[in-house]
């Protein structure tokens, strides 16, 4: 009987009921959104790290590095000479190196040169056909095939830049040979190929390129010359001859697309066999050669820091809209008690107990919490669907609409908000003084 009398209260005046439960929505909205981004991206940034101890690239940013080379969310600060690269991975402190070599997307999707051990790492599965072993061919991420329709056996080309409208290279289509199973990790968003076809299309139109395209990545993201720089000159040399001359023997195989030391990739993803050289590597190859070495846990923990500053602003506010929302059930509450004081006090007259009208107290200001925190986690839900369009077409991110640890504590919050509003109303409910109410009236 009590629930059902409570919320004939709430409908009795809709406006403030509409007001009270709208404070609360927005503050649980904000901060759901807060903590299921927050969460998301860490996990996806601590699965996509993978053991990866140190990044070594162009000199330029730390963190555009680390963000280019391991998330394949920025653009790279330029190329590296693969002979000097060689020299770090031929150094016997290091268990695991990997090349990479990009400059290509198909549709928005990173084109990315490198060999088996990087699939390996992601515990890549095949869904169907098998992996690239030769120029030209291609083995697609799971988020590709899903949005783009591309199957094993199809030919795709690939535009030049991270741009969806650069040069397309018509005369370097690539083969789908192979079709990866989700894993949750970068690997979904990335056309995987050997790095020798990344040499193969820049080779003969590399100057092409960077004359037309000079300005692609200066527009997009402010790194001016360092990748119109990547493909300028340094593909040409020497290997318009050796390509036709090595093709037929490289091509068997993808561990030879790394022996042409005379040639450039990107970046190197490297793990050691003792972590504790890794503070003295980097600052050795950071004085003694061209490239620059990145811890990228150490960039990573620096971006969760500036991000969390702003989340952390984000939630006071969220905290604060709460707040007024617990002030506004505590008024509502507080004024209805004075205007329905003798309808209480019949209530007491005809039976209920002075816990009963607590109780009642209670539960309207626990409804409106209910109502306030349903609303909340749907209009954060809706949020996420317009920023999963965005950050879809912008950085080929998606973020999920499952329920995050997080939440659970926001929905205790949610709940003491309402309760702690409707404690004084309801204990002076209970304490009025029944026969001097019905005899004034």
């Amino acid at each position: 009987m009590l629930p059902k009398i409570a919320w004939k209260n709430l409908i009795h005046k809709p406006l403030n009921t509409a007001l009270c439960v709208s404070l609360l929505m927005f503050g649980v909205g904000i901060i759901s959104v807060l903590l299921l981004m927050q969460h998301q991206l860490e996990q996806k940034f601590e699965r996509d790290l993978r053991d990866i101890d140190l990044v070594v690239g162009a000199k330029g940013s730390p963190l555009q590095l680390v963000l280019s080379a391991v998330y394949h969310l920025d653009a790279p600060t330029g190329n590296i000479k693969l002979a000097e690269a060689r020299k770090v991975m031929d150094n016997p402190i290091v268990e695991e190196a990997i090349p990479l070599a990009y400059g290509d997307s198909y549709q928005g999707y990173r084109i990315l040169g490198t060999t088996p051990d990087y699939l390996e790492k992601y515990n890549a599965e095949l869904r169907d056909g098998r992996l690239f072993s030769k120029s030209m061919e291609a083995t697609l991420g799971a988020a590709i095939v899903e949005r783009t329709g591309l199957q094993v056996g199809d030919t795709f080309l690939g535009t030049h830049g991270d741009v969806r409208e650069g040069h397309v290279h018509e005369e370097h289509p690539y083969t789908v040979v192979g079709v990866l199973k989700s894993t949750n990790s970068v690997l979904d968003q990335l056309v995987l190929t050997n790095i020798e076809s990344v040499w193969d299309v820049h080779a003969v139109h590399g100057d092409e390129d960077d004359h037309d395209h000079e300005g692609d990545h200066d527009h997009d993201h402010d790194h001016e010359g360092d990748h119109d720089h990547d493909h300028e000159g340094d593909h040409d040399h020497d290997h318009e001859g050796d390509h036709d001359h090595d093709h037929e023997g490289d091509h068997d195989h993808s561990d030879a697309t790394v022996d042409r030391d005379s040639m450039e990739i990107t970046a190197l993803l490297l793990k050691y066999k003792s972590r504790m050289t890794m503070l003295n590597i980097p600052r050795i190859i950071n004085d003694q050669t061209n490239m620059q070495a990145v811890l990228p846990g150490l960039e990573i923990n620096r971006l969760f820091y500036m991000l969390g500053v702003g989340a952390t602003t984000l939630k006071l506010i969220a905290g604060g809209i709460m707040a007024m929302a617990g002030f506004s059930v505590f008024f509502v509450l507080y004024n209805r008690l004075r205007e329905r004081k003798h309808e209480l006090a019949l209530m007491r007259s005809v039976g209920y107990r002075p816990g009963h009208l607590f109780g009642l107290l209670l539960f309207e200001g626990l409804l409106l919490a209910v109502f306030g925190y349903l609303l909340g986690w749907l209009l954060s839900r809706l949020g996420i669907y317009f920023i999963n369009r965005q950050a879809e077409s912008d950085f080929n991110l998606q973020f999920g609409w499952g329920w995050v640890p997080g939440e659970w504590w926001l929905l205790l919050l949610t709940f003491l908000v309402g309760i702690i509003s409707a404690l004084l109303p309801a204990w002076r409910a209970m304490r009025m003084d029944v026969s001097k109410i019905l005899s004034d009236n």
